[in-house]
Parts: C-alpha cells; structure tokens; sequence
C-alpha cells in the first residue's frame, strides 16, 4: 500500500506567472515563469478567465484554477501575480506590492494605461528586478529603485523624461561628495536631465497656446 503523499518541498521559483491586464481584460504586460501555461492560446484563456472571476470575487486573494492568485487595481489597470496552489500568499502580495510601489515612485502617481503603454522597457526592468525566472529577487521597492539607478544607462523616457532623471543618483559614503564641475559624468547628467526638462515645459506651454 502507497503512503500518502507528502507535503510538497519548498521552492525558490514562487511566482509561475505575472501579467497587467487593462480595465477590459485584454493584456498589456505578461510574463509566465515556467511551464504552467506552455501556448499562447492556453495563456490568453487563462488571462481572460482570472480577469472575469477577480472583477466578480472582490478582495485581492482567490483560488483559480488550482492556482493562487493576488490581484489589485489601479487606475484602470489589473495587476496580477499567480503562483501555486499551496504558494504563501503573503509572498505574492509582497510582490505585487513592489511592483506598484516601484512604479508609482518612479511616475510620482497611479500608474495609468497610458503611462504604462509609452514606458514599457522601464516597465520590464522594474519587474526584472523583482522576479527573475520565477524566483523572488526583491520586494523592497526602494531597494528596487536604488538598483534601477545603478543600472540604467540608455535614455529609457517616464513622462518625457529619461529614466535617469528619476532616479536617485547612487551613493559613495566612502567619498567625500564632488561638486558637478570636477565629475564629468554628473555633470554631464544633469546638462541632460536639465535640456530634457527644459524641453517638456516648452512643450507643455505651446500646446496650451495653441
């Protein structure tokens, strides 16, 4: 006679799937972690059911499809963060706290459709930075923001701005701070940051002239 099984063994990959559906249901951002859902087909099904069982259930925890789901809105967005049956929920709504913490701190408000359609690499790093392969990186949005700072080079825009602008500059407690004129690179940071801001107000004032 088979013993009954036992309880399942602790994983480092918690989260199976992460996905921004809009106020009707349609995907803006998804990222499945393993195999759960292998096709295109079986993701869109699985995205179109959570979206119709959390606008009816309420709350941000439910049971789906074997699944454990937290979920919250904002703005006229769905943030959705899936993992196992018998995953702890506290660790996906960590997640999923981070994730629009990390967000919201970098647009300064609610996170927007509109605002997540024109800065989706930024999105894509935030959520990089929190989830890497299924496995849970960080759930610290500061933390999240800090690394964002160390990493982002290319002119990634958040409200017409290059992410860089946005972020706070990394820290050397070992050094005595430096003026913008004897470092080159700060300096030539803040020429940009400042041009770019320069250019979103001449902007905003002509279309308000017009």
């Amino acid at each position: 006679m088979e013993a009954p099984p036992g309880p399942q063994e602790p994983s480092l990959y918690t989260v199976k799937a992460l996905l921004v559906l809009d106020s009707l249901g349609q995907r803006l951002l998804a990222k499945y972690y393993d195999s759960t859902f292998p096709t295109a087909k079986e993701q869109s099904a699985f995205e179109r059911s959570i979206f119709m069982q959390s606008q009816r259930a309420g709350g941000e925890v439910a049971s789906m499809q074997g699944l454990t789901v937290v979920y919250r809105s904002s703005g006229d967005l769905c943030f959705y963060v899936v993992g196992g049956g018998q995953e702890n929920e506290l660790m996906l709504l960590s997640v999923l706290t981070c994730l629009l913490d990390a967000l919201g701190h970098l647009l300064q408000k609610e996170v927007e459709k509109r605002w997540l359609l024109d800065n989706m690499e930024g999105t894509f790093l935030v959520v990089d930075e929190i989830v890497d392969r299924g496995v849970i990186l960080e759930s610290d949005p500061q933390q999240v923001v800090q690394r964002l700072s160390l990493r982002v080079r290319a002119p990634i825009l958040l409200h017409g701005l290059p992410l860089s602008c946005l972020l706070p500059a990394p820290s050397s407690p070992s050094l005595p701070p430096r003026s913008p004129s004897q470092h080159p690179t700060a300096s030539s940071s803040l020429t940009t940051c400042q041009a770019a801001r320069s250019r979103r107000t001449q902007g905003t004032a002509t279309n308000k002239q017009h």
